[in-house]
Order: C-alpha cells, then sequence, then structure tokens
C-alpha cells in the first residue's frame, strides 16, 4: 500500500529531515549484541504491529523506511494493512514486515517509537476537529515540537485532520509581543519590516501580527497583514475583536487553548484556532509488534 500524501509531504527538505532522525533513532541505539548472540545471520522472523486501542494512524510508512536506512530493504518485506489517516480498532493488525530477526529485533523498536507517538498525535488532533465540526474554524498546530521531529509531528496533525502553521520562522513572518515591544508598537514593527524588504516587497513571505488587545487589533488591520492572531484573549474581547476584522484579513485565536474550549472558540467563528498541545502533550498511540520466527 502506497501512501501518496507521506510520499508528497515527505519530499526534498522533509525526506532529508525525516532520514537524518532515523539514522539518529538507529545510531543510539547502536547494534544488537543480544541478538546477534542468539540468532544466526540466516534466521527469520514475521512481526505483526498490532494496535492496542482505537487510534487514528500516523506514521506507517516510516517502518520500510528504516529498514531502508539500515541497508536491509532489499531482504525484508513490508505489508501495510492500514493507511496514515485511517481509525483503526482495538487489536487490528496495522503492518507486518518479515525479515531477518537480527534486522527486526534492532528496528522494532525505532519503528514502533514513530508510530506510536505519532499516531498519538493525530488521534488527538481528530478529537480537536470533531469538537470544531460545523464551525468554519480550523485547527492549527504550532512549533511547540520536539527538536528534530517536526516534520513527522506536523505531518500526524494533518493525518488527524488538521492545518500545519508555518513549518519554520521564514515561512510566514509574525510580529509577536517581544518584536512589537522592541519596536515600539505594530505600525513602528511593520515599517521596519517593510524597510528591511525596501526594493523586493513581491519577496516579502506573508506577514501574521499577534494582538493581545482591541487597540493592538485596530492598529493591525491598518497594516493590511494577511492573518491576524487574537492572543490569549477573553470570550466576550474575542467576539468583538473578530467583529472588527475585515474580510480579507485572516483571523486566528491563539493562547492557551484547552480542547474543551474548542466547540465555544468555533462558534465564534475565526479562520483559525492553534493548540500547542496537539503535539506537546499528545499521549502516544499503544501499538506493539509481535514477532514469530519464520521460514519463508
Amino acid at each position: 500500500m502506497t501512501d501518496l500524501r507521506f510520499e508528497r509531504y515527505f519530499s526534498g527538505k522533509a525526506r532529508d529531515y525525516l532520514f537524518r532522525s532515523i539514522d539518529l533513532a538507529l545510531e543510539e541505539d547502536g547494534p544488537d549484541l543480544t541478538a546477534m548472540a542468539v540468532f544466526a545471520p540466516e534466521d527469520r522472523l514475521t512481526a505483526a504491529i498490532v494496535a492496542k486501542e482505537e487510534a487514528v494512524m500516523a506514521g506507517l510508512p516510516i517502518a520500510p523506511l528504516v529498514l531502508e536506512r539500515m541497508g536491509q530493504a532489499e531482504a525484508c518485506s513490508v505489508t501495510l494493512f492500514a493507511a496514515d489517516g485511517q481509525r483503526v480498532a482495538n487489536r487490528m493488525v496495522v503492518a507486518e514486515i518479515v525479515g531477518p530477526a537480527i534486522t527486526l529485533l534492532k528496528a522494532e523498536r525505532v519503528i514502533l517509537n514513530y508510530i506510536c507517538h505519532l499516531s498519538g498525535i493525530a488521534t488527538m488532533v481528530a478529537k480537536a476537529v470533531a469538537a470544531l465540526a460545523g464551525t468554519k474554524t480550523r485547527l492549527l498546530d504550532t512549533r511547540k515540537t520536539l527538536p528534530g521531529l517536526r516534520y513527522p509531528e506536523k505531518y500526524a496533525v494533518v493525518c488527524g485532520g488538521g492545518v500545519n502553521h508555518r513549518l519554520d520562522l521564514a515561512e510566514m513572518l509574525m510580529f509577536k509581543d517581544n518584536h512589537i515591544d522592541r519596536a515600539g508598537g505594530i505600525p513602528q514593527a511593520m515599517a521596519a519590516l517593510r524597510k528591511s524588504y525596501q526594493g523586493h516587497m513581491e519577496s516579502m513571505p506573508p506577514v501574521e501580527i499577534e494582538c493581545r488587545t482591541l487597540a493592538e487589533v485596530a492598529q493591525a488591520i491598518a497594516e493590511a497583514p494577511k492573518r491576524i492572531m487574537l492572543d490569549n484573549m477573553d470570550e466576550p474581547t474575542m467576539r468583538e475583536a473578530l467583529a472588527m476584522v475585515p474580510a480579507g484579513i485572516e483571523t486566528e485565536v491563539s493562547g492557551g487553548v484547552d480542547l474543551d474550549a474548542l466547540a465555544g472558540i468555533g462558534a465564534l467563528g475565526p479562520d483559525f484556532v492553534s493548540v500547542g498541545r496537539i503535539t506537546h502533550s499528545a499521549k502516544s498511540a499503544d501499538l506493539s509488534m509481535l514477532l514469530k520466527e519464520t521460514t519463508a
């Protein structure tokens, strides 16, 4: 089963980052000396990856990539019985791997670490997206990701039905409180930015402005950014702020958003709500790898 979404997402530098994280994980584990002592090179195992709870899958195509990075792709066969983004039932076999025993025993934990972690994110995201059902508000992730795992974690957000915010600091220019305070205000911050792009404004990435007060919202509107973020506002202030923003400027709610608050925020009608906990606090999905000897 080829996952085209995975292939499209992990191209270019995203694929390079993924390979580097897999290589580091394999290097951290070192050689499996116990497996090498007990199993002969010709011994083979069949490994079934089994869901031990209902979950939304993410990261299944990483399994063959781990074997590829080990130089063992040709010695192993991988069959995926589920696709990323699919909700699977408890006890479902989501993948099967056949290969040299020493290879599978070394790869086991690395493969499970990815799939369990990413599927946990996708499962939490799916729950959050369901809370926004019936509204126009889309769920955004943040840059609150584990170092070295930003692309896999943000991919898991997409698998769960969420939307990626900027992947790095250059993809969208965001004025946050520190920038605004240092510049002396939103107009001054935008003037400094435009000056830095003087002569090549067409190359300037889209701009988002974080606002803490209604006065800042008014200032931000005058600058006509792509998006205005309403940061840590209570519901009455948020409602008033959203009413101020004209069509053509996107709105985003952010700041300590709890999953229980999503339905209420969606009812207010912002374009986006960003939630850091969908990556930094997602519980890993429970999957295991069951191995048995095979003569295949």
